[in-house]
């Protein structure tokens, strides 16, 4: 099947993709994935939380929400120095992004100075930065690129129809705001979505329309299984079949034929053979390190000793460019 980037998916074809026997679907996303990438090259990305807890969302997955008792503590915003050691820690395990989280409903300005100043102190050790602060304005997102940030990330989380059971404290609208006014200020979009939250194949389906029908597809499309924390709203969900995660990859591959998709919270929950079928499918980018903002996540060396008996390499930057490329890294 020869890849044509599409704004204009109708709901029937994406649930096509979906319906289609596993063996056929992964056949045509890994020939997609072959046209645009590298099938044995993955982008690393190393995810920091500088400010945890005390959210007034009350997403319903989430431990830093301050609506759950979750044994996540507020803490207050991390400084420079200890951003930027961290920094240097990710850069030596090899990431080639360094990504930056703050449990914020939407940053004051000043916290986005402050965020500023490490984006610059980042960008300066040779990383990509991204970051993801809660809902931006138009002036808040200029700021940031003008730091030198690469990447925003705002998730869409589910469908538009399914949303309200998981938030209330903002609209789908307020999400898809935020993700223009990073557009508009020059900066490459991360944004994907949580399966496993209860939804539907059609919520499913459907949040992938809406991502590959925005006016671009995201650069980085990360889908995430539900990681439950006792305390939150979904602990105890029955747990998503890992055929229906790798489905949901490998249509994003086929929907997004150039955007990286990730494979980020949930790994630590998946064997080795479903994660290959991801790569497989469409994957090219996870985080690595031992945390995300608050969950487990596969230690470094782990990912390493799968990556050798996959033959995969890491992507580095080409600081030249600033961007991936395949200057092939080891480990």
């Amino acid at each position: 099947m020869q890849s044509t980037i599409r704004h204009d998916w109708r709901k029937s074809e994406v649930l096509h993709f979906f319906d289609l026997p596993f063996n056929d679907l992964l056949f045509i996303a890994h020939g997609i994935h072959r046209q645009h990438f590298d099938p044995n090259a993955v982008q690393i990305s190393t995810l920091l939380s500088i400010k945890t807890g005390g959210c007034a969302e009350d997403c319903a997955y989430c431990p830093q929400s301050a609506s759950f008792d979750t044994g996540v503590k507020a803490q207050k915003l991390m400084s420079k120095d200890d951003v930027l050691a961290e920094a240097r820690k990710a850069k030596a395990a090899g990431a080639s992004r360094f990504c930056m989280g703050a449990a914020w409903r939407s940053p004051k300005d000043k916290d986005i100075e402050n965020v500023a100043e490490m984006i610059e102190g980042v960008k300066a050790l040779g990383l990509e930065t991204c970051a993801t602060l809660g809902m931006l304005s138009r002036e808040q997102a200029g700021r940031l690129k003008d730091s030198g940030l690469d990447y925003y990330n705002h998730n869409l989380d589910t469908s538009q129809e399914y949303y309200g059971n998981i938030i209330t404290t903002r609209t789908y609208q307020d999400r898809l705001d935020t993700l223009s006014h990073v557009r508009e200020a020059g900066m490459h979009v991360c944004c994907g979505g949580i399966v496993g939250m209860g939804e539907s194949p059609e919520d499913r389906a459907e949040l992938l329309r809406t991502l590959a029908n925005l006016p671009e597809h995201p650069e980085s499309v990360p889908i995430n299984l539900l990681v439950q924390v006792e305390g939150t709203k979904l602990h105890g969900m029955k747990p998503l079949d890992a055929f229906d995660f790798i489905r949901a990859i490998a249509v994003a591959r086929i929907l997004m034929p150039k955007s990286y998709v990730r494979l980020s919270a949930g790994r630590e929950e998946m064997n080795e053979q479903t994660q290959a079928l991801c790569f497989f499918a469409g994957a090219n980018s996870i985080f690595y390190g031992e945390k995300l903002l608050t969950t487990p996540n596969p230690e470094a060396d782990k990912d390493k000793a799968m990556f050798g008996r996959l033959g995969i390499t890491p992507l580095e930057l080409d600081t030249h460019h600033g961007h991936e490329s395949l200057v092939m890294g080891h480990g």
